[in-house]
């Protein structure tokens, strides 16, 4: 089966690790856009986008999930 992940945070990276893992093919990652943080507002990954990365997976981070670019992206996905 193939699957878009919808994940952010660091909780979600033992889901998105076991699903990458498993018999479905994830063909999408959606997360937040990268965003400013600590004192010096490093600019950061959210940690679901650096382990997609690492895994070799396609990443999406819209400002949000409204729009035509999206609902297109998600169609091109082709996902069960």
């Amino acid at each position: 089966m193939k699957v878009v992940f919808f994940g952010t945070p660091e909780f979600a990276v033992p889901t998105l690790d076991r699903l990458a893992s498993s018999a479905h093919e994830v063909v999408l990652v959606v997360s937040r856009p990268d965003k400013a943080v600590g004192r010096k507002q490093t600019v950061m990954a959210p940690p679901v986008v650096t382990v997609a990365l690492e895994m070799g997976l396609d990443v999406m981070q819209p400002p949000n999930l409204k729009g035509e670019e999206v609902a297109a992206r998600l169609a091109e996905s082709r996902a069960d």
